[in-house]
């Protein structure tokens, strides 16, 4: 896929993640930005070999163009960014590291754009510490709906494909053309080959930064894995945009009708023939409308 055709700035930053039980850790994030304006930060999904500027490759130029500071890091466990995250809490975890972000940034606040994994974590910072969100934009996110049914094929792709025979291209290829997207005609050959040699990153396959809970906290790591229960999500006064790919085959669009009739200040776009990389199949329309709602 396309790089943005604006000069991204790169650079490592080590952030301070608080732990579970209070104790401090670090992790090195690396983070590209673009443009002049209120920050908005871009957090990716979570599939195999995901990383930031490819997630949102056709949205960067868009919304610096319309005057805002576009921040894109790479999660925990993703891309350049340090590996390992604490799986039992993820979606806290990686909150805590978007939020230590901010912090070296000199960010007191920000905008949130969040696809799927990336969208579990920016709602899961704004419950825990509204005051550093300014807008949130939440693109199919995780842990909604999730956890009270079986999982969909998309999520069992996603969560199988360190298990069984391991990583494969084929893995890679069936989860983004078949779960992924709507129309898997736009995905180039290339793209799905730079996926699959991100995945196999031997500190990645050592450590899978998503996988199914197990042990004995499974129940308990799942229990916070559902955002939709928490009692604050229907106090969180952010105002929020919901966008919902009907095809979805990953996270339910259901999901999507639950936050609006649970947020105080919720709105929600729903759109068809759309799978769950709503950012890339509907690039211009999402560009449009984030844009707008973030003004």
């Amino acid at each position: 896929m396309s790089s943005p055709t604006s000069p991204l700035s790169e650079k490592t930053v080590r952030v301070t993640v608080q732990g579970p039980h209070g104790q401090q850790g670090s992790k090195d994030v690396f983070v590209a930005e673009t443009g002049d304006g209120p920050p908005v930060l871009l957090l990716h999904g979570g599939g195999p070999g995901a990383s930031g500027v490819p997630n949102y490759h056709r949205n960067i130029d868009a919304l610096a163009a319309a005057g805002y500071r576009v921040i894109v890091p790479d999660l925990p466990g993703y891309g350049r960014s340090g590996k390992g995250i604490d799986q039992s809490d993820p979606f806290g975890y990686l909150a805590d590291t978007v939020r230590g972000l901010l912090d070296e940034l000199g960010l007191a606040r920000a905008h949130l754009v969040g696809n799927s994994y990336g969208g579990s974590a920016a709602l899961r910072l704004a419950l825990d510490t509204p005051d550093r969100v300014d807008r949130l934009v939440l693109l199919g996110p995780g842990g909604i709906n999730t956890t009270r049914a079986l999982p969909t094929p998309g999520l069992t792709a996603l969560l199988n494909y360190y298990t069984g025979d391991g990583p494969s291209r084929e893995k890679v290829e069936t989860f983004i053309r078949t779960h992924l997207v709507f129309d898997d005609t736009a995905i180039p050959d290339e793209a799905i080959e730079a996926r699959y040699q991100a995945s196999i990153d031997p500190e990645v396959v050592a450590d899978p930064p998503l996988r199914r809970p197990s042990g004995p906290g499974a129940l308990r790591t799942l229990w916070r894995m559902d955002l939709a229960r928490d009692r604050r999500l229907r106090r969180l006064p952010t105002p929020t945009l919901v966008i919902w790919g009907r095809e979805d085959r990953v996270n339910r669009p259901c999901g999507g009708h639950t936050l609006a009739t649970t947020m105080p200040d919720a709105s929600l776009l729903q759109l068809a023939r759309t799978g769950h990389w709503v950012q890339f199949e509907r690039s211009e329309l999402f560009n449009h409308v984030v844009g707008a709602f973030l003004r």
